[in-house]
């Protein structure tokens, strides 16, 4: 993705609300709003927006598992087993 073509100003922005809304949703870019000169925010499309919120999410359950086996706190797998009435293969 090359940034330079995503970057519009506010004033671009009121004026091609509904062109830029098509835009993000067809070509699933982010836009980067600029005010002033400098970056503001950025307008993506719904989807993006939560599929990035759905890999936050998991990277942060990753991290604190990462944290729980740093610390010890584990649970061996044939008592996880054991606790759902699963047996082993």
């Amino acid at each position: 993705m090359r940034y330079s073509t995503q970057i519009k100003p506010i004033s671009y922005v009121k004026t091609h609300a509904a062109e830029l809304l098509d835009r993000i949703a067809e070509e699933r870019e982010p836009i980067i709003i600029t005010q002033n000169g400098e970056a503001r925010a950025v307008l993506m499309d719904i989807r993006s927006y939560e599929e990035s919120q759905e890999t936050l999410v998991l990277e942060k359950i990753l991290a604190l598992a990462d944290q729980e086996i740093e610390r010890g706190e584990t649970v061996p797998i044939e008592e996880v087993m054991a606790e759902f009435g699963v047996r082993p293969a």
